[in-house]
């Protein structure tokens, strides 16, 4: 690999401690490696038994010593790197070296990949980027929270994850799920079988995320108990919500009024998360989207925080967070922000 000669060369050298084997470091047929590799092309990098030596820009070694670091302080935790995880914490350290760590911390690749939330199952729920792991301090935090971002970056995912981690802490009493039901095209009445055969298709996807995170045959007797509520938004009016971890998912398609209705449920020791995606509103033509305008009214009221994660966030198929970017991108040319709301 050639390296420009107006850039000054720098050369380190990486010893790994002997209690981490390389195959942990490098990946099963240095796959972890190559990820680096393609991420700095102009930098050569060769492995030695435990030593790894790095050849290129000052910036872009100094870079690939810290994640080496990083990557060393995962593996002490005891958990696996994975190209994943390689690629988003080179995405963090390249972000914190531009100056773009948004003055909030100075959260470490190591930090995020290791925080866990809850342990159900076999597995971990746990952030995977910076805006995610802020999100989830967010949530520790504030007593309301905004997760904003397009779809994929883990906003529901995570915020019941708290949710159920908060009850079985017991610091509330009762889980509450909640959405809007619209979706496009589609109404409640012209969708076949009883009143809970039309909400059902709406609340689908809580109820799969709460299989994820407990035992599935415990969820019909908590649901009993009153202990798990799922219910459409229109279901929360008149109500005060207290000692509840409250849920308001796909809030991009509340009304104005409908947000206003929720908000005010708020009752004592209680906390609401409300998450969407304001470039995906389904309201009617004319009718403004509740998520867009309380950023507006409440973005400086204390105790209420908005986290807003973006396409470097989505944590599906790497393609999604591409064709995120693309409709942006579209959308910005047509000087479009959206299809209703405005």
């Amino acid at each position: 690999m050639t390296q420009s000669p107006t850039q000054p060369q720098a050369r380190a050298q990486i010893r790994i401690p002997a209690a981490h084997p390389m195959v942990m470091l490098l990946g099963s047929g240095d796959s972890l490696l190559r990820v680096i590799e393609t991420a700095f092309p102009a930098v050569d990098i060769h492995v030695r038994g435990n030593e790894i030596s790095a050849t290129g820009s000052a910036a872009d070694v100094a870079l690939i010593q810290r994640l080496f670091d990083e990557m060393v302080l995962v593996l002490r935790t005891g958990l696996p790197m994975t190209e994943d995880a390689v690629e988003r914490s080179i995405a963090m350290l390249r972000a914190s070296g531009n100056g773009d760590g948004d003055g909030e911390g100075a959260e470490t690749p190591a930090e995020v990949l290791t925080q866990n939330i809850l342990s159900s199952r076999g597995r971990t729920i746990r952030p995977k980027t910076l805006n995610q792991k802020r999100y989830v301090d967010a949530i520790d935090k504030h007593t309301i929270v905004f997760g904003i971002g397009p779809a994929g970056t883990g906003k529901t995912y995570l915020a019941m994850a708290k949710a159920v981690q908060a009850l079985q802490s017991k610091q509330v009493s009762r889980i509450i799920l909640t959405r809007p039901a619209v979706e496009a095209g589609e109404r409640l009445g012209f969708l076949p079988g009883t009143l809970f055969d039309k909400i059902d298709p709406y609340l689908r996807p809580l109820y799969d995320a709460l299989h994820d995170m407990l035992d599935p045959d415990s969820i019909p007797r908590l649901m009993a108990a009153g202990t798990i509520e799922v219910a459409p938004l229109a279901y929360m009016r008149g109500r005060t919500l207290n000692d509840a971890f409250i849920i308001l998912d796909e809030a991009q398609n509340t009304s104005a009024e409908q947000m206003k209705m929720f908000l005010t449920r708020l009752g004592f020791d209680s906390k609401i998360v409300v998450t969407g995606d304001v470039t995906q509103v389904d309201l009617p033509t004319g009718t403004k989207s509740g998520l867009r305008q309380v950023q507006e009214i409440l973005e400086d009221v204390q105790d209420v925080h908005f986290s807003r994660l973006t396409s470097q966030d989505v944590v599906r198929h790497k393609l999604v967070g591409r064709i995120v970017d693309a409709y942006e991108k579209y959308d910005n040319a047509e000087g479009r922000t959206g299809r209703n709301g405005k």
